[in-house]
């Protein structure tokens, strides 16, 4: 039985910082290209935030230019079901 698609995905703030570092990109550069704000990469960065939407990530791969079936820029150490500090209800995983 397949599992239905996660509503976010919870990511590693440390692979996407060496990622986008290993590519030569500043983090305004980066959000730019992803369509995100500065200050929302930094958060993610840091760990601050963690949780993106579908929508989200998948832009933020592709910027990185990480293949959609590589996996690195997921956190695969934390807890799906805890909140982020400063999100919203809907940047949680069901």
């Amino acid at each position: 039985m397949e599992q239905p698609p996660a509503t976010t995905y919870q990511v590693d703030g440390a692979e996407i910082r060496t990622r986008r570092m290993e590519l030569g990109m500043s983090q305004a550069e980066c959000a730019a290209q992803a369509r995100i704000a500065r200050p929302y990469l930094s958060q993610l960065e840091t760990g601050e935030r963690r949780h993106l939407r579908p929508p989200t990530y998948k832009a933020l791969r592709t910027t990185l230019q990480i293949a959609h079936d590589d996996s690195r820029l997921l956190d695969q150490r934390g807890d799906p079901h805890r909140k982020e500090r400063h999100g919203s209800p809907h940047d949680a995983r069901p």
